[in-house]
């Protein structure tokens, strides 16, 4: 996926828990009037995912993912045929499903860790892959972040299967470094401080870092009240090389884009 500019993908989470959103998008109305706005503001993409990956969130069953899922993909389309769609999973069958229904991307957390069929369903669909790290489970990652050299370690994972995914014939990669998943709060700043670290693989680079708890325990307050934390983040990323944000708060994003752009617009006609 090449990208002349950066872009955005709105989260919309179909689950009763995720750490921000949780529960507030189950319903009918409840999607198509989050989707609406998403659109309205400008949103590249939807995510779409009916598992939460907060810290020990609740394990839940393939099938009770794909009936969170697959309706709300289907309702998306059938009122937004022209919706770019993306489906968070870290399962192959659920993606699978997803991709069937209509979803144009697959945005795995895990990597491919925790399904060793993802990268082959992965080949089969022919889809863009956004390639995540992360260490564990969402019930067991906050315990396995120990690192020696955090950003060369995750980069040799990420290149390593960018290598395997390349063998099976998928080209089509967006690279996730995996803000807070096995990561503390000083590794998450680590991380963002040496982006542009990963645009040595050569692919696009997203972060995804809205609202999570590196901003609201940073600022000692909560993800409700952490939306200029993460305005201020996202500038950061895309200064560091950031070419999808993974947000909450599309407007807000699309406004910190353009405010990026024209810094870099300025500085290139200040040194002509």
């Amino acid at each position: 996926m090449l990208l002349n500019r950066p872009i955005v993908m709105g989260i919309l989470n179909v689950t009763p828990d995720s750490f921000y959103d949780g529960g507030r998008h189950q319903l009918s109305d409840q999607i198509l009037s989050k989707v609406s706005r998403f659109l309205d503001e400008g949103a590249d993409i939807i995510d779409i995912g009916g598992y939460s990956s907060r810290p020990n969130a609740d394990d839940i069953g393939t099938q009770e993912e794909i009936d969170r899922v697959l309706p709300a993909i289907e309702l998306i389309l059938k009122n937004y045929p022209h919706a770019y769609l993306s489906i968070d999973t870290f399962r192959a069958s659920v993606a699978s499903e997803a991709v069937n229904a209509g979803a144009c991307i697959i945005n795995d957390i895990s990597g491919g860790n925790l399904d060793h069929q993802m990268f082959d369903t992965v080949a089969r669909l022919q889809v863009p892959y956004i390639l995540m790290h992360m260490r564990g489970t969402p019930q067991t990652m906050t315990t396995l972040n120990e690192y020696e050299h955090l950003v060369s370690e995750v980069l040799l994972d990420l290149q390593q299967k960018v290598a395997k995914l390349k063998q099976l014939g998928v080209h089509d990669v967006i690279i996730d470094p995996g803000f807070g998943f096995a990561k503390n709060i000083p590794q998450n700043f680590h991380l963002l401080q040496h982006l542009r670290m990963f645009q040595t693989l050569g692919l696009p680079v997203l972060a995804g870092i809205s609202r999570k708890s590196m901003i609201y325990k940073t600022l000692q307050n909560s993800a409700d009240e952490a939306l200029y934390g993460t305005i201020a983040l996202h500038t950061v990323a895309l200064q560091n090389g950031a070419n999808i944000l993974r947000v909450h708060d599309v407007k807000a994003a699309k406004d910190a884009i353009a405010m990026v752009e024209a810094l870099n617009r300025f500085c290139l006609t200040e040194n002509e």
